[in-house]
Protein backbone atom coordinates (compact mmCIF):
# COMPACT_ATOMS: atom_id res chain seq x y z
CA UNK A 1 0.00 0.00 0.00
CA UNK A 2 1.35 3.55 -1.10
CA UNK A 3 2.24 5.62 1.80
CA UNK A 4 -0.91 8.35 0.60
CA UNK A 5 -3.28 5.64 0.77
CA UNK A 6 -2.18 4.59 4.42
CA UNK A 7 -2.81 8.09 5.53
CA UNK A 8 -6.60 8.10 3.75
CA UNK A 9 -7.01 4.70 5.01
CA UNK A 10 -8.77 3.68 8.55
CA UNK A 11 -7.52 1.76 10.40
CA UNK A 12 -4.68 1.83 9.42
CA UNK A 13 -3.94 5.61 10.19
CA UNK A 14 -7.38 6.86 9.60
CA UNK A 15 -8.69 9.44 7.15
CA UNK A 16 -6.65 12.66 6.22
CA UNK A 17 -10.02 14.21 5.72
CA UNK A 18 -12.62 12.14 8.09
CA UNK A 19 -15.91 12.88 9.17
CA UNK A 20 -17.76 16.36 9.31
CA UNK A 21 -21.44 17.41 9.04
CA UNK A 22 -23.18 16.00 6.39
CA UNK A 23 -22.18 17.75 2.85
CA UNK A 24 -26.14 18.60 1.99
CA UNK A 25 -26.31 19.73 5.69
CA UNK A 26 -26.40 22.83 6.79
CA UNK A 27 -26.51 24.88 3.44
CA UNK A 28 -22.61 24.34 1.60
CA UNK A 29 -21.44 27.89 2.25
CA UNK A 30 -22.41 28.02 5.81
CA UNK A 31 -19.27 26.67 7.14
CA UNK A 32 -17.43 29.47 5.23
CA UNK A 33 -19.99 32.16 5.94
CA UNK A 34 -19.58 31.55 9.96
CA UNK A 35 -18.79 34.53 12.59
CA UNK A 36 -15.76 36.69 12.52
CA UNK A 37 -12.83 35.22 14.21
CA UNK A 38 -12.73 36.97 17.97
CA UNK A 39 -10.36 40.15 18.15
CA UNK A 40 -6.92 39.01 19.14
CA UNK A 41 -5.16 39.83 21.87
CA UNK A 42 -2.01 39.02 23.51
CA UNK A 43 -1.92 35.56 25.30
CA UNK A 44 -0.94 35.53 28.76
CA UNK A 45 1.33 32.63 29.86
CA UNK A 46 1.00 30.41 31.64
CA UNK A 47 -1.63 29.18 29.02
CA UNK A 48 -3.85 26.56 29.24
CA UNK A 49 -5.58 25.28 25.83
CA UNK A 50 -7.97 22.44 24.75
CA UNK A 51 -6.88 20.33 22.24
CA UNK A 52 -9.02 18.50 19.57
CA UNK A 53 -8.43 15.07 21.00
CA UNK A 54 -10.16 16.78 24.29
CA UNK A 55 -7.17 17.05 26.02
CA UNK A 56 -6.26 20.33 28.54
CA UNK A 57 -2.71 21.17 27.13
CA UNK A 58 -0.53 23.72 29.70
CA UNK A 59 2.03 26.31 28.41
CA UNK A 60 4.15 27.72 30.97
CA UNK A 61 5.87 30.02 28.58
CA UNK A 62 5.57 30.91 24.52
CA UNK A 63 6.96 28.33 22.87
CA UNK A 64 10.09 29.11 20.23
CA UNK A 65 10.81 25.60 19.59
CA UNK A 66 8.36 23.32 17.60
CA UNK A 67 8.12 19.76 16.34
CA UNK A 68 5.23 18.90 13.82
CA UNK A 69 4.00 15.44 13.23
CA UNK A 70 1.95 16.59 10.28
CA UNK A 71 2.46 18.39 6.92
CA UNK A 72 -0.67 20.06 7.58
CA UNK A 73 0.75 21.31 11.31
CA UNK A 74 3.44 22.72 9.49
CA UNK A 75 1.59 24.66 7.34
CA UNK A 76 -0.71 26.03 10.14
CA UNK A 77 2.57 26.75 12.18
CA UNK A 78 4.00 28.77 8.81
CA UNK A 79 0.57 30.73 8.40
CA UNK A 80 0.47 32.38 11.75
CA UNK A 81 4.47 33.89 11.21
CA UNK A 82 6.41 31.26 13.48
CA UNK A 83 8.04 28.76 10.83
CA UNK A 84 11.58 30.15 11.65
CA UNK A 85 10.42 27.98 15.65
CA UNK A 86 10.06 24.40 13.89
CA UNK A 87 12.78 22.32 15.14
CA UNK A 88 11.23 19.14 13.34
CA UNK A 89 9.29 17.90 10.73
CA UNK A 90 8.17 15.16 8.92
CA UNK A 91 9.43 13.89 5.38
CA UNK A 92 6.27 14.47 3.88
CA UNK A 93 6.72 18.50 4.47
CA UNK A 94 7.09 20.21 1.28
CA UNK A 95 5.63 23.60 2.00
CA UNK A 96 6.59 26.28 2.73
CA UNK A 97 9.82 25.53 1.01
CA UNK A 98 12.27 26.71 3.74
CA UNK A 99 10.71 23.93 5.73
CA UNK A 100 12.82 21.18 3.53
CA UNK A 101 15.88 22.78 5.93
CA UNK A 102 14.40 21.41 8.89
CA UNK A 103 15.26 18.00 11.17
CA UNK A 104 12.92 15.22 10.14
CA UNK A 105 11.70 13.86 13.13
CA UNK A 106 9.06 11.64 11.14
CA UNK A 107 10.22 9.27 8.83
CA UNK A 108 8.12 7.39 6.60
CA UNK A 109 5.22 8.25 8.74
CA UNK A 110 7.01 6.13 12.21
CA UNK A 111 7.28 9.21 14.50
CA UNK A 112 10.93 8.78 15.64
CA UNK A 113 10.82 9.81 19.38
CA UNK A 114 14.44 10.34 19.78
CA UNK A 115 14.54 12.64 17.29
CA UNK A 116 11.45 14.38 18.71
CA UNK A 117 13.64 14.80 22.06
CA UNK A 118 16.68 15.93 20.53
CA UNK A 119 15.21 18.55 19.09
CA UNK A 120 14.15 19.82 22.79
CA UNK A 121 10.73 20.85 21.59
CA UNK A 122 8.79 23.53 23.73
CA UNK A 123 5.48 21.96 21.93
CA UNK A 124 4.28 19.60 19.70
CA UNK A 125 1.64 19.39 17.24
CA UNK A 126 0.29 15.73 16.52
CA UNK A 127 -2.36 14.50 14.26
CA UNK A 128 -5.52 13.10 15.37
CA UNK A 129 -7.55 10.00 14.82
CA UNK A 130 -4.40 8.01 15.13
CA UNK A 131 -2.12 9.75 12.30
CA UNK A 132 -0.20 10.60 15.25
CA UNK A 133 0.03 6.77 17.00
CA UNK A 134 -2.21 7.34 20.33
CA UNK A 135 0.80 5.84 22.07
CA UNK A 136 3.26 7.63 20.94
CA UNK A 137 1.43 10.79 21.53
CA UNK A 138 1.27 9.20 25.37
CA UNK A 139 4.72 8.46 25.72
CA UNK A 140 5.91 12.10 24.85
CA UNK A 141 3.33 14.03 26.82
CA UNK A 142 4.53 11.29 29.57
CA UNK A 143 8.30 12.45 28.76
CA UNK A 144 6.66 15.91 29.76
CA UNK A 145 6.30 17.56 26.28
CA UNK A 146 3.01 19.60 25.69
CA UNK A 147 1.07 17.28 23.23
CA UNK A 148 -1.40 19.98 21.13
CA UNK A 149 -3.66 17.82 18.91
CA UNK A 150 -5.41 18.84 15.89
CA UNK A 151 -7.40 17.10 13.81
CA UNK A 152 -10.32 19.42 11.51
CA UNK A 153 -13.33 17.68 10.66
CA UNK A 154 -15.20 20.83 9.10
CA UNK A 155 -14.04 23.90 7.42
CA UNK A 156 -14.84 25.52 10.64
CA UNK A 157 -12.98 23.33 12.42
CA UNK A 158 -10.12 24.06 10.53
CA UNK A 159 -10.73 27.88 11.05
CA UNK A 160 -10.83 26.64 14.79
CA UNK A 161 -7.44 24.97 14.62
CA UNK A 162 -5.37 27.34 13.05
CA UNK A 163 -7.16 30.35 16.03
CA UNK A 164 -5.50 27.66 18.56
CA UNK A 165 -2.46 27.60 17.09
CA UNK A 166 -2.51 30.79 17.00
CA UNK A 167 -3.06 31.68 20.31
CA UNK A 168 -0.28 28.72 21.56
CA UNK A 169 2.31 30.78 19.90
CA UNK A 170 1.48 34.36 20.98
CA UNK A 171 0.67 35.02 16.97
CA UNK A 172 -3.79 35.36 17.30
CA UNK A 173 -3.50 38.16 15.39
CA UNK A 174 -1.25 36.06 12.08
CA UNK A 175 -3.79 33.83 12.87
CA UNK A 176 -7.37 35.78 12.82
CA UNK A 177 -5.94 37.31 9.32
CA UNK A 178 -5.35 33.94 8.20
CA UNK A 179 -8.79 32.77 9.01
CA UNK A 180 -10.69 35.82 7.89
CA UNK A 181 -8.83 35.59 4.37
CA UNK A 182 -9.61 31.76 4.14
CA UNK A 183 -13.29 32.44 4.95
CA UNK A 184 -13.61 35.38 2.55
CA UNK A 185 -12.22 33.27 -0.13
CA UNK A 186 -14.23 29.94 0.89
CA UNK A 187 -17.50 32.53 0.78
CA UNK A 188 -16.34 33.55 -2.83
CA UNK A 189 -16.63 29.91 -4.34
CA UNK A 190 -20.13 29.44 -2.28
CA UNK A 191 -21.53 32.22 -3.81
CA UNK A 192 -20.34 31.85 -7.41
CA UNK A 193 -21.42 28.17 -7.16
CA UNK A 194 -24.72 28.51 -5.49
CA UNK A 195 -27.39 28.58 -8.46
CA UNK A 196 -25.68 26.61 -10.58
CA UNK A 197 -26.72 23.26 -11.61
CA UNK A 198 -24.60 20.34 -9.23
CA UNK A 199 -23.19 17.34 -11.40
CA UNK A 200 -22.97 13.88 -10.04
CA UNK A 201 -19.36 14.04 -9.34
CA UNK A 202 -16.87 11.11 -8.71
CA UNK A 203 -13.79 11.93 -6.66
CA UNK A 204 -11.25 9.57 -7.13
CA UNK A 205 -9.17 8.87 -3.82
CA UNK A 206 -7.09 5.41 -4.76
CA UNK A 207 -7.96 2.21 -7.25
CA UNK A 208 -5.91 -0.27 -4.89
CA UNK A 209 -6.10 -3.80 -5.47
CA UNK A 210 -9.05 -3.95 -7.10
CA UNK A 211 -10.88 -1.66 -4.34
CA UNK A 212 -12.30 1.75 -5.48
CA UNK A 213 -11.72 4.62 -2.69
CA UNK A 214 -13.75 7.97 -2.86
CA UNK A 215 -14.83 10.86 -0.87
CA UNK A 216 -16.54 8.77 2.09
CA UNK A 217 -20.14 9.35 3.63
CA UNK A 218 -19.81 12.36 5.46
CA UNK A 219 -16.51 13.43 4.98
CA UNK A 220 -14.83 16.45 4.59
CA UNK A 221 -13.68 15.83 0.86
CA UNK A 222 -17.44 15.31 0.15
CA UNK A 223 -17.68 18.25 2.15
CA UNK A 224 -15.42 20.13 -0.01
CA UNK A 225 -17.33 18.97 -3.03
CA UNK A 226 -20.07 19.97 -2.20
CA UNK A 227 -19.32 23.55 -1.87
CA UNK A 228 -17.53 23.86 -4.92
CA UNK A 229 -20.85 23.49 -6.13
CA UNK A 230 -20.96 19.33 -6.68
CA UNK A 231 -23.43 16.48 -6.05
CA UNK A 232 -20.86 14.31 -4.40
CA UNK A 233 -20.83 10.43 -5.11
CA UNK A 234 -19.36 8.62 -1.34
CA UNK A 235 -18.01 5.38 -0.68
CA UNK A 236 -18.15 3.83 2.95
CA UNK A 237 -18.10 6.26 5.64
CA UNK A 238 -15.33 4.24 7.45
CA UNK A 239 -13.33 2.69 4.72
CA UNK A 240 -14.38 5.34 1.96
CA UNK A 241 -14.36 2.45 -0.60
CA UNK A 242 -17.71 1.99 -3.09
CA UNK A 243 -18.53 -0.73 -5.15
CA UNK A 244 -18.05 -0.52 -8.81
CA UNK A 245 -21.69 -1.73 -9.37
CA UNK A 246 -22.50 1.37 -7.19
CA UNK A 247 -20.62 3.69 -8.91
CA UNK A 248 -22.33 2.87 -11.96
CA UNK A 249 -25.49 2.73 -10.55
CA UNK A 250 -25.06 6.24 -9.36
CA UNK A 251 -23.26 7.28 -12.63
CA UNK A 252 -21.28 9.99 -12.13
CA UNK A 253 -21.42 13.04 -14.77
CA UNK A 254 -18.05 14.10 -13.89
CA UNK A 255 -14.67 12.08 -12.29
CA UNK A 256 -11.74 14.14 -10.69
CA UNK A 257 -8.83 11.99 -10.90
CA UNK A 258 -7.10 12.85 -7.17
CA UNK A 259 -4.33 10.22 -7.63
CA UNK A 260 -3.85 11.16 -11.08
CA UNK A 261 -1.08 13.78 -9.30
CA UNK A 262 0.58 11.13 -8.41
CA UNK A 263 0.88 8.30 -10.88
CA UNK A 264 0.94 9.50 -14.65
CA UNK A 265 -0.63 6.89 -15.88
CA UNK A 266 -3.90 7.86 -14.62
CA UNK A 267 -5.58 9.26 -17.07
CA UNK A 268 -8.86 9.88 -18.49
CA UNK A 269 -7.69 7.05 -21.39
CA UNK A 270 -6.72 5.06 -19.18
CA UNK A 271 -10.31 4.74 -16.72
CA UNK A 272 -11.96 4.60 -20.12
CA UNK A 273 -10.29 1.65 -20.63
CA UNK A 274 -11.27 0.12 -17.33
CA UNK A 275 -13.75 -2.58 -17.65
CA UNK A 276 -17.29 -1.32 -16.44
CA UNK A 277 -16.73 2.16 -16.81
CA UNK A 278 -17.49 2.99 -20.48
CA UNK A 279 -20.73 3.55 -19.66
CA UNK A 280 -20.50 6.17 -17.53
CA UNK A 281 -22.23 9.65 -18.81
CA UNK A 282 -18.83 11.00 -17.58
CA UNK A 283 -16.81 8.79 -19.03
CA UNK A 284 -18.93 9.16 -22.69
CA UNK A 285 -19.03 13.32 -22.32
CA UNK A 286 -14.94 13.44 -21.55
CA UNK A 287 -15.73 14.40 -18.37
CA UNK A 288 -12.58 12.69 -16.50
CA UNK A 289 -10.48 15.66 -15.33
CA UNK A 290 -6.80 15.09 -13.79
CA UNK A 291 -6.75 16.90 -10.18
CA UNK A 292 -3.04 18.38 -9.61
CA UNK A 293 -4.20 20.22 -6.86
CA UNK A 294 -5.20 16.85 -4.88
CA UNK A 295 -2.24 17.71 -2.58
CA UNK A 296 -4.09 20.47 -0.93
CA UNK A 297 -7.33 19.31 -1.43
CA UNK A 298 -6.53 16.25 1.48
CA UNK A 299 -4.28 18.28 3.41
CA UNK A 300 -6.10 20.32 5.90
CA UNK A 301 -4.06 23.08 6.68
CA UNK A 302 -4.43 26.43 5.32
CA UNK A 303 -3.82 26.09 1.29
CA UNK A 304 -6.75 23.87 1.61
CA UNK A 305 -8.61 26.90 0.02
CA UNK A 306 -6.35 26.44 -2.93
CA UNK A 307 -8.39 23.04 -3.14
CA UNK A 308 -11.51 24.63 -2.69
CA UNK A 309 -10.97 27.21 -5.39
CA UNK A 310 -9.27 24.64 -7.99
CA UNK A 311 -12.48 21.91 -7.42
CA UNK A 312 -14.71 24.50 -7.81
CA UNK A 313 -12.82 25.36 -11.32
CA UNK A 314 -12.94 21.72 -12.41
CA UNK A 315 -16.70 21.35 -11.63
CA UNK A 316 -17.80 24.86 -13.34
CA UNK A 317 -15.12 25.92 -15.55
CA UNK A 318 -17.80 28.17 -17.15
CA UNK A 319 -18.33 30.25 -13.94
CA UNK A 320 -14.45 30.81 -13.55
CA UNK A 321 -13.05 31.29 -16.94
Amino acid sequence: MTPRLRLLLPPLLALVLAACAPAGSPSPSAESSSAASPSASAAVYPLSLTDDAGRAVSLAAEPTRIVSLAPSNTEIVCAVGACDRLVGVTDADDYPAEVSQVDKVVIAAQVDVEKVVAADPELILAAGNELTPSTVITRLADLGYPVLVLYPESLAELYADIELVGRALDATTQAADAVSDMRARAQAVAEAVATAERPRTFYEVAVYQGTIYTAGADSFLASLLSIAGADPITGDSLTTAIQLEDLVAADPQLILLGDAAYDASITAESVAARDGWQGMTAVLDGRVLVVPEDPVITRPGPRIIDGLEALARAIHPELFE
